[in-house]
């Protein structure tokens, strides 16, 4: 497994003379984010600041009730950004493996709105939406560690297609990921921590930062996944 130094080097390498397409490749997804986040995220910052019933009754009810519209266009939401960002790490991926040579913005943003790979990416994420609601419901820090051991179940999919054809079930993916990630959710969350100051510089941007981080991040996540030993995980 190399470190993390050397996983970010590999990104910059990969996105080296390819910036100019990696944008305009996740121009589309990181635009829902700031749309989401002024939709969504600042109301329900302001709606958590007026609650004044019991709190864990309060995260029951957002959890269990599939009737709340909120929920439900989060949901939507994460979904969606979902599809994008798994199509970003696939063409990653096969750039990443010599598979593929250049990137094409429209298409490969939108390779996982097609069969087979739109079900699936749906399927997963409700089920992980639902897993992860559970161990929150424990405590917050329970429910990253799971999100952190679900992270590669989408790209565990996409891999294991690719090479034998068969789809694998969605359960199945999501615990592969979680065995594939043993041992490593804390790199990834180092990973994920070296990233702060840059997220901090993109802010003070008004977000057009992103344009750049979002590719970086994207593409060190990519090789993260890559460099996992997947010799007991997966099987093709």
């Amino acid at each position: 497994m190399k470190s993390n130094r050397e996983i970010k080097k590999q990104a910059k390498e990969l996105l080296a003379g390819r910036w100019g397409s990696a944008i305009l490749l996740n121009l589309v997804p990181t635009l829902l984010v700031i749309v989401v986040f002024i939709l969504i995220g600042i109301p329900s910052i302001w709606a958590l600041s007026s609650i004044t019933q019991d709190t864990s009754t309060t995260i029951l009810t957002s959890v269990s009730s599939d009737n709340d519209p909120n929920y439900m266009v989060t949901l939507g939401a994460n979904i969606i950004g979902t599809l994008f960002s798994t199509a970003i790490t696939w063409t990653f991926l096969d750039l990443l493996r010599g598979t593929k040579q250049k990137i094409n913005p429209l298409s490969d943003a939108f390779r996982a709105f097609q069969s087979p790979f739109l079900l699936a990416v749906v399927i997963i994420c409700i089920l992980i939406s639902i897993f992860q609601s559970l161990w929150f419901l424990l405590f917050v820090i329970p429910g990253i560690i799971k999100g952190y051991s679900y992270s590669q179940s989408y790209t565990i999919f996409y891999d294991t297609y690719q090479h034998t054809g068969e789809k694998m079930g969605y359960l199945d993916s999501i615990t592969a990921s979680r065995r594939l990630m043993n041992g490593y959710k804390m790199q990834l969350f180092l990973l994920d921590l070296s990233f702060i100051g840059w997220h901090i510089l993109c802010l003070l941007t008004a977000g057009i930062g992103y344009l750049w981080l979002t590719p970086y991040i994207a593409a060190s996540h990519t090789a993260f996944y890559d460099s996992l030993p997947k010799e007991e995980a997966l099987v093709f």
